[in-house]
């Protein structure tokens, strides 16, 4: 009845009671962004403690690695007690040692091999070279020398080896066994510390030809001139001069043997033969 007041019945108690109870909509959704909100902080929390711990143990590793560094930079246990030179029979060690501006004393971790070896390999007698480090304090330099092949005239004497790269000057006269190159200027001969000019590397192949061909011709042959721009002229120990050319070598050297057996047995001394001709020989005679 209106303006009386309702009392609940007893059976209707414990439903009545139930639904007051029973938490609204609104209320359970504030609950569960609480506790949504709490996990997402949590989460932000471990990860930042996570960072914090990286970032102190990388810390506390690049402290200890530095510290590891300046003592293996300066601790005498790695000071170099000897420098090594192993493959050298031309050039001394100290002199090697020398170019490489290698020293006792030096800490090992400071060296740096490729640099000493680029330094030894800058001599003239010195194909390759390597430098390797032998803990705890030797180094060892390996070089691999170049061989002397024949001489050059180039206003003085000098050594090249079999691919034309200039050695070292000669200051004796010596006997080589293969054909003096002559015909270059110094000039053209410093030029061939990186590759041998066109005539030095033309009186190289002649030579390396007759010793591939096996010719008595080696032992013949005293000089190769290459400064004639018709080809090469060869000087025999005889003093006969030979023009071959500027082609055909291999045809025209094989020639030559038999031309020189001729004029030995014919007893008519020449002073020139000329190979530049198909199927033909110029013989100049000596002059009384």
């Amino acid at each position: 009845m209106p303006g009386r007041l309702s009392v609940l019945s007893p059976r209707g108690l414990e439903h009545g009671l139930g639904d007051l109870a029973a938490p609204s909509p609104l209320i359970t959704r504030q609950r569960v962004g609480r506790r949504r909100h709490r996990l997402r902080t949590g989460r932000r929390v471990r990860r930042l403690g996570h960072a914090a711990l990286a970032l102190g143990l990388g810390a506390a590793l690049l402290a200890a690695g530095a510290l590891g560094a300046g003592w293996l930079l300066t601790t005498p246990r790695f000071a170099v007690a000897r420098v090594e030179v192993q493959g050298n029979v031309r050039l001394g060690r100290a002199e090697i040692v020398a170019a490489s501006g290698l020293a006792p004393g030096v800490n090992l971790f400071r060296v740096d091999p490729r640099a000493a070896a680029l330094a030894v390999e800058t001599l003239p007698q010195v194909r390759r070279a390597e430098v390797i480090r032998a803990f705890p304090n030797r180094l060892t330099i390996v070089v691999d020398e170049r061989r002397p092949f024949t001489l050059v005239h180039a206003g003085k004497l000098h050594w090249v080896d079999e691919q034309g790269t200039p050695m070292a000057e000669e200051p004796r006269a010596v006997a080589v066994g293969l054909p003096v190159i002559s015909g270059l200027g110094p000039e053209e001969l410093a030029a061939g510390q990186g590759a041998p000019s066109g005539r030095l590397a033309t009186g190289v192949s002649l030579i390396r030809l007759l010793l591939r061909s096996g010719s008595p011709l080696t032992s013949q042959i005293s000089e190769i001139d290459v400064s004639r721009s018709e080809g090469p002229v060869l000087y025999t120990v005889d003093g006969i001069e030979v023009r071959i050319g500027a082609e055909d070598w291999e045809a025209r050297i094989a020639r030559l043997l038999g031309v020189l057996a001729q004029v030995t047995s014919s007893g008519q001394p020449v002073s020139a033969i000329d190979l530049r001709f198909r199927d033909q020989v110029v013989l100049r005679p000596a002059v009384k």
